[in-house]
């Protein structure tokens, strides 16, 4: 980690010549790839996390983050569609009008109904806003609990099917939102759907990690019920159990099987390919078994 984005994750501001951007979540999957786009971009980045004293469950923390900067970057922890996120954005997005942050753009998901009522109170907020409906992110495959299982175990179990998702690099999509930060001529009231180039089965998703590996992997699909118990038996609260299976039954229902030109328009260049990040993780040992 460079000493530029060291002082960026610890609040920090690098690249003043810019304007300054809250980037909130800062330090988790998202936030710090938009923080390093934006801080490549020339752009001064606040990280808004809790590293940072800024909290999403504490309102009273937000003004010391928001206050003096021209444009912040949203993104809740909990899911874009859990309860609670459409009032905590539009809470968040209002205070930060009322501070002078006129332009927000918050990452959501393409295809998910439940995100809908958040993107609504953005845009209620009386804000400068964008909305990135984000595809799948690749990095989903190299991060988190997915990775787990198939370093672990060999497999992952989903409840996709058979249905195609055209998986984006989270690269991509912090490229994209770091043009709507910075542009807001012309991406002010737009929603941005991002893609990667090409969908893929989960299946021959997890058939190119097996390739590039050379360990045999496999994919086992299960119903968006059994896979809810499943969550359940792993400690997950009943409660968002219940919403994550709602929520994958919806996604992955074909609804998203298709791929969106919004990164290529955005970055007037092609959306990397899932091959390129499963090429790279490879090379990092990502799914090494431990």
């Amino acid at each position: 980690m460079t000493q530029e984005f060291q002082d960026v994750m610890t609040g920090n501001v690098s690249g003043t010549a810019g304007p300054t951007v809250v980037v909130t979540g800062a330090s988790g999957r998202t936030g710090s790839r938009v923080a390093r786009a934006a801080a490549a971009a020339g752009l001064g980045v606040r990280a808004a996390s809790r590293a940072t004293g800024f909290d999403w469950a504490g309102p009273a923390t937000w003004a010391d983050s928001l206050r003096g900067a021209d444009a912040a970057y949203l993104v809740h922890p909990a899911d874009v569609g859990a309860p609670g996120t459409a009032e905590a954005v539009g809470e968040l997005a209002r205070r930060a009008v009322e501070l002078g942050v006129r332009r927000l753009v918050l990452l959501s998901a393409r295809g998910e109904d439940q995100a809908l009522p958040t993107e609504e109170a953005l845009r209620a907020s009386g804000a400068d806003w964008t909305v990135v409906r984000s595809a799948w992110f690749a990095q989903n495959f190299g991060e988190g609990p997915l990775v787990a299982e198939l370093r672990e175990r060999g497999e992952l179990v989903f409840p996709a099917g058979e249905v195609p998702e055209p998986f984006v690099d989270l690269r991509d999509v912090a490229d994209v939102v770091v043009a709507a930060l910075t542009d807001a001529e012309r991406y002010a009231g737009r929603v941005l759907a991002v893609t990667g180039p090409r969908p893929l089965t989960f299946g021959e998703a997890v058939g190119e990690i097996a390739a590039a590996t050379g360990r045999a992997l496999t994919y086992r699909a299960v119903p968006a019920e059994e896979y809810g118990e499943a969550l359940r038996g792993f400690g997950v609260p009943a409660e968002e159990a219940a919403f994550l299976t709602e929520v994958f039954a919806g996604l992955l229902d074909g609804r998203n099987a298709h791929v969106e030109d919004g990164a290529r328009e955005i970055l007037g260049r092609e959306p990397r390919d899932f091959t390129e990040f499963v090429r790279e993780e490879a090379a990092a040992g990502t799914w090494k078994p431990a």
